[in-house]
Order: structure tokens, then C-alpha cells, then sequence
């Protein structure tokens, strides 16, 4: 089964191209030249992977681009494709997986796409096997730390304040004389 995925951007000529070669590479490559295009695309058909263009009908149109494939219950692979690179921080806190450099060489961007959807794809897996993990467990490993920290933490004897255990003295000492005389 061919990997699928949605390429956006709104240079036709950057499209095609990118198209052609991720299909020659054996790709199943939909298209989509606005950011409202890609939108609904993501939100009627399953991608493995987005890429997107950061600057289409808005400096910033790639953006929802990303939201809309970050909410996604498939949960695809998204990378950024511009021509005017952000930091590091900027297009992960956008929440991007990866971000692409245009013009890119052919062997690299393929490289690259290659890796990241491994990776991707190492990540679902990772939250789907945690996911399936019994539920009961986490809650009797709580309880069990929980119970070795009270151990820990908690005093083994009783702490008595010193008055009332003076008290004690005085009426063990009144009663034990009380006997005594009673003996005699």
C-alpha cells in the first residue's frame, strides 16, 4: 500500500514539481493550493503525512494548516516547506514535525520525508502500545509506592506528649500504693 500524502501550496509550479517527484518515489500524493483547501482535504481523507507552505493566502495560512492536521484523529506526520526559514522553537511550537527548506535538493527532501515518517510512525506506535497497556496497573503501583513511602515517612511507634505520659506515671504510681495498702 502506497504511503499517502498532502502536499499545500500555492505556488502550482512548486506543487506539481513536488508531486511528480514524491509520486515517481512511490508516493500516493494528493494536492491542495490554499490553506482552506488543505483543511478540508485533512478533515475528509487520511494522510500519513502533511506538508505544508507557510505563506499562501496569509504569512501565516500554513499554521492552520498544521492545526488542522495536529487535530486529525489519524494523527499524521506534518512538515513545514518555506522559503523563509523559522527557529527551531518557532515551527515545533506550531507544533510541525519537521520543517522543509525550499528549493531543496531531490535526494535530501526525500531523505528527509523518508526519516521523519519512520520516526512518525515510531511515535504512534510508542502511543498506541502505551495506550493498550492494562489499565489496572498504573493504580496498584501507586498504591504500592504510596504504601512504601508511608513506611518510610511514618513513625514506628506511637508518639505520646510527655504531660500525658507523666500523667500515666502518677496514676500507676497512686494505684500501685492504693494495692499496697490494701494489702497490708
Amino acid at each position: 500500500m502506497k504511503r499517502k500524502i498532502l502536499l499545500v501550496d500555492d505556488e502550482v509550479a512548486v506543487l506539481l514539481t513536488l508531486k511528480a517527484v514524491l509520486e515517481i518515489s512511490g508516493f500516493d500524493v494528493d494536492t491542495a493550493a490554499s490553506a482552506r483547501e488543505g483543511r478540508s482535504k485533512i478533515k475528509t481523507r487520511e494522510y500519513q503525512m502533511v506538508i505544508t507552505d507557510m505563506r499562501m493566502e496569509s504569512d501565516v495560512a500554513g499554521r492552520d494548516v498544521i492545526l488542522a492536521a495536529r487535530t486529525a484523529p489519524y494523527h499524521p506526520a506534518v512538515a513545514l516547506l518555506t522559503a523563509f526559514p523559522v527557529g527551531d522553537e518557532d515551527w515545533a511550537e506550531m507544533g510541525a514535525d519537521k520543517m522543509l527548506l525550499k528549493p531543496m535538493q531531490t535526494r535530501a527532501l526525500l531523505a528527509d520525508i523518508e526519516k521523519l515518517m519512520v520516526s512518525h510512525a515510531a511515535k504512534l506506535q510508542k502511543l498506541a502500545t502505551a495506550a493498550s497497556a492494562p489499565v489496572t496497573a498504573a493504580p496498584v503501583k501507586a498504591v504500592a509506592a504510596r504504601k512504601a513511602v508511608s513506611k518510610k515517612v511514618a513513625p514506628a511507634k506511637k508518639v505520646v506528649p510527655a504531660k500525658k505520659t507523666a500523667a500515666k506515671k502518677a496514676v500507676a504510681k497512686k494505684v500501685a500504693k492504693k494495692a499496697a495498702k490494701k494489702k497490708v
